[in-house]
């Protein structure tokens, strides 16, 4: 059977393994296996999140409210932005696959990071764009703006904090980018992990409302799979211009995200405090992995996200990443990144306690 020919050059994307098949695999207690690989939030969801589901789980056969009323309301009056200006995606990722079909085609070239969010290149791919990466592994602006003045680009990406990596650049760095990029060129600034930026460091906050207000050609996406707990219920949002955003709406298919993920989303909108102590927490072990990383002279990215990645020197990632795998330890090899080196999604406590010990064992065998 012939498919479409663009496809040949996409490989499909890898995600974290889950518990399960952990446990088919090696016969592990699935009680034993600790998964630090997908960057879910460990701390699970909040109360008035699962308390809401039990009131309304029996209206799971209902299709949700198609125009997601409460949940823009309630983004809009958090951003300090209008309804309007919001578009609802089954996750954030669903809204970026929105902006590159809505702008690119096969004659299209689209920039980002030499490492950076894999369904970047794999959506542009979808429509056969050229993609167009820098040299560096982080984000370097002026490597973007040297490509950028050489070769155009009708989309550029900038992760703000980066995944897989975990760095961030300086707002201020952005804007002063933004102000540079032609008004055609559509700019999409991924703030999946933002929440975690703003606590560490205020000077890496994009302020959407800021950002659109400036910018008619930049998007701003925002998910509740990270700091907001809902990585199972795949909500994510987009914030532009309403030129932006009715454009995208002639792509959104109906119903794009469930009864039960539209009114999680609602709920986790009113527990600010459960997702401040969530962040909190997250950075508080975060110094646990800077310590170890230190202790067992290892290179580390300083992160702005709920992940860090350890570059590993004399032994291989991929090995290392099995090694751990069949002791019930589950992290993310970036060697398909080209790169030898772990992320690791920063657990609970206890979780955190287990991956050292596992670590050692796994890297003096």
């Amino acid at each position: 059977m012939n498919f479409n020919s663009v496809l040949d050059s996409v490989s499909s994307y890898e995600a974290g393994k889950p518990i399960e098949l952990v446990v088919r695999e090696f016969g592990i207690d699935p009680k034993d296996v600790v998964k630090l690989a997908s960057n879910e939030n460990p701390y699970g969801t909040s109360p008035k999140v699962t308390a809401k589901l039990q009131e309304i789980a029996h209206k799971a056969f209902l299709y949700p409210d198609d125009s997601f009323f409460e949940l823009k309301d309630a983004l809009a009056k958090k951003f300090n932005v209008q309804s309007s200006n919001l578009i609802i995606g089954s996750g954030s990722d669903q809204v970026l696959e929105f902006c590159i079909h809505a702008k690119c085609s096969k004659d299209s070239k689209v920039l980002m990071s030499k490492t950076t969010f894999a369904m970047y290149e794999i959506y542009s791919k979808h429509v056969g764009a050229t993609i167009l990466r820098t040299p560096s592994h982080h984000h370097v602006l002026d490597e973007f703006r040297e490509i950028y003045q050489n070769e155009g680009a009708d989309i550029i990406f900038l992760c703000l904090p980066n995944n897989p990596l975990g760095e961030c650049l300086d707002k201020e760095d952005v804007y002063k980018f933004l102000d540079e990029v032609a008004k055609d060129t559509l700019v999409i600034l991924d703030c999946a992990y933002g929440e975690y930026a703003k606590y560490k460091d205020t000077k890496k906050e994009i302020v959407a409302s800021d950002v659109i207000a400036k910018y008619p050609n930049v998007i701003y996406l925002g998910t509740f799979s990270k700091a907001y707990a809902l990585g199972g219920m795949r909500v994510g949002y987009g914030i532009a211009g309403e030129e932006i955003i009715k454009t995208l709406h002639k792509i959104r298919p109906p119903f794009n995200i469930t009864t039960l993920s539209l009114a999680s989303a609602i709920e986790a909108l009113k527990d600010e405090e459960f997702v401040s102590e969530c962040i909190a927490k997250n950075f508080s072990q975060m110094s646990r992995y800077e310590e170890f990383a230190k202790e067992m002279n290892i290179t580390y990215i300083p992160s702005y996200t709920n992940f860090i990645t350890y570059y590993l020197e004399g032994m291989s990632s991929k090995e290392v990443a099995y090694a751990l795998l069949k002791r019930g330890m589950i992290i993310r090899d970036l060697t398909s990144y080209g790169l030898n080196a772990i992320r690791i999604t920063i657990g609970s406590q206890e979780q955190n306690s287990k991956f050292f010990t596992i670590f050692k064992e796994v890297i003096s065998c």
